[in-house]
């Protein structure tokens, strides 16, 4: 295998894995150089954790920083009038499918020496990487916009984070968090490939969960897009394994109010972000775009932009069969209806809806869905 290194995607250059950086040198988003994947034999059954598929992810000296994440349940739901198969990514310690990309980022990071991480985030990612730094004997502080509600911040005080507020907007807080990033290493959702690493098992664990094989079609919610990247890039690495004979194809659902990746790729006018029920993936300018896109056209997949009033619906649907979760991936289960409806995909098929964070986070929001005043 040739060595592995952090790569700019854009322009091909390289630095070597062995130094920490969450950046190129010019600021730029950075992915790894190409991983080869592994086979049925290769995967660890004795490890009820995504670290099964260890043999799949980057070299790691010691023990990872692991609390049972992945191995999440693949469940059978009628919806939009045919049967998708539900990925219910909310059966994690933190209650998100973030819990992925925190248990490779910080063991990867802290075989190499970090100690202390940084993360803005008022949301999955921060309570994510709060409580693996907490689990790995790391130190974290995350950064959140002042006017977070500290309801949200909870979960990630009690990990023992500290937490620092931020005046301005959600990019106020994110360019804070890159000028602070001088002082303590950036470990950020957004920005750090290892994080992708982790999201990847998303991948591997449907292909062993549908016998081997990867599905049809696959449809995420997309904010930053590290579900639409992680699926991308584990989905290639089974593909050049020679273990699936097809990529699916991938989809990413995003709220209308705030849709960049999908404006872009199909073709419409940029809009000013508006809010949005979906509130984890109200990401106006997320820094992959041109990667997640090119996953998209890769697989043949596509982008689909929900209402308000559609995501909001699907929440209240998916939870009067049982299925309780945040509106912002619920969105993923309208996306399926919608793309049943248009005809892009069949009954016939196999179609797996990610959903990716528990509804117990979005107490008020459902609340107002449902008229209820708390």
């Amino acid at each position: 295998m040739d060595t592995l290194a952090y790569l700019d995607p854009r322009s091909g250059r390289t630095w070597p894995l062995e130094t920490p950086r969450w950046c190129g040198d010019q600021q730029e988003p950075l992915l790894l150089t190409d991983l080869p994947g592994l086979a049925p034999a290769d995967i660890d059954r004795g490890t009820r954790s995504l670290w099964r598929y260890r043999a799949a992810l980057p070299p790691l000296d010691g023990a990872p920083i692991s609390m049972g994440e992945g191995c999440t349940p693949l469940v059978e739901r009628r919806f939009g009038g045919a049967t998708a198969l539900l990925k219910c990514e909310w059966f994690m310690p933190t209650g998100s499918f973030k819990d992925r990309g925190a248990s490779v980022m910080l063991s990867l990071l802290r075989a190499q020496g970090i100690q202390a991480v940084l993360e803005d985030s008022s949301g999955n990612g921060g309570a994510a990487v709060a409580a693996y730094a907490a689990a790995g004997g790391m130190r974290a502080k995350i950064m959140v916009p002042a006017s977070t509600s500290p309801a949200k911040t909870v979960q990630s005080r009690a990990t023992g984070a500290e937490i620092v507020l931020v005046p301005g907007s959600r990019q106020d807080c994110a360019d804070a968090a890159m000028q602070e990033a001088a002082n303590t290493f950036y470990a950020s959702h957004n920005w750090h490939p290892f994080f992708l690493q982790g999201t990847k098992t998303l991948a591997y664990e449907l292909w062993e969960d549908l016998g081997f094989r990867a599905p049809d079609n696959v449809i995420v919610p997309c904010g930053a897009g590290s579900n639409v990247l992680g699926c991308g890039i584990g989905f290639a690495e089974l593909l050049r394994a020679g273990q699936i004979d097809h990529m699916p194809r991938i989809f990413a659902a995003q709220p209308a109010n705030c849709a960049p990746i999908a404006r872009e790729f199909l073709d419409l006018d940029a809009v000013a972000a508006q809010p949005t029920i979906a509130e984890g993936t109200a990401i106006a300018q997320p820094i992959r775009s041109r990667e997640c896109i090119g996953v998209l056209r890769l697989s043949q997949g596509g982008a689909v932009m929900l209402s308000e009033a559609e995501i909001g619906q699907a929440c209240l649907d998916l939870a009067r069969c049982g299925v309780y979760v945040e509106p912002t991936c619920a969105q993923a289960a309208a996306a399926f209806a919608r793309l049943l409806a248009a005809g892009t995909i069949t009954a016939g098929e196999t179609t797996v809806v990610v959903l990716t964070g528990t509804g117990l986070k979005s107490t008020q929001r459902v609340a107002e869905l449902l008229g209820v005043a708390l």
